[in-house]
């Protein structure tokens, strides 16, 4: 069967920066929903769609094409007294940016005796990333993944 729309896609992957580094490694198949779903990076869907079990790929992916370039107008410094005395690095928090309704996601990444840092980009943004990929099965969607517009059952979302 080939990989085209409404057809879910399982597949092993690597994700690695620009040095060759290995950043995440599916320790066992991931499955998507093929067609525009935004289940997996768009450059990644167009480089697999037509293919077949068996297929591999490489994807190299400027920032514009995965979390974006970096902003430094997302590190924000913030008063220690405002977070919780529980308080570590790499803990996360949902916050607001001024003059948007978008909610991001703040990584701590310091903490000093009344301030703390928190980081609003997403830890891959600003790098070039390579995707390596090998498709491990295709079906059809059913009915429901489709109205829910992601997979379920082994390898996808489950309710």
């Amino acid at each position: 069967m080939r990989i085209i729309k409404d057809t879910i896609v399982s597949l092993n992957y690597e994700l690695s920066d620009s040095t060759g580094k290995i950043l995440e490694k599916a320790d066992s198949p991931i499955s998507y929903l093929h067609g525009g779903y935004d289940g997996i990076f768009p450059m990644v869907e167009e480089a697999l769609h037509n293919m077949e079990i068996g297929h591999t790929c490489s994807v190299f992916m400027e920032p514009e094409n995965t979390f974006g370039e970096y902003d430094s107008e997302l590190v924000r410094v913030e008063p220690r007294d405002a977070f919780p005395d529980n308080i570590a690095v790499g803990m996360q928090f949902e916050g607001g940016t001024e003059g948007s309704d978008d909610i991001l996601l703040f990584t701590v990444t310091d903490i000093a005796e009344d301030k703390v840092v928190v980081d609003g980009n997403h830890p891959l943004a600003g790098m070039t990333l390579r995707f390596d990929c090998t498709v491990t099965g295709v079906r059809p969607a059913t009915a429901e993944e489709l109205s829910h517009g992601h997979v379920h059952g082994p390898h996808g979302h489950e309710h």
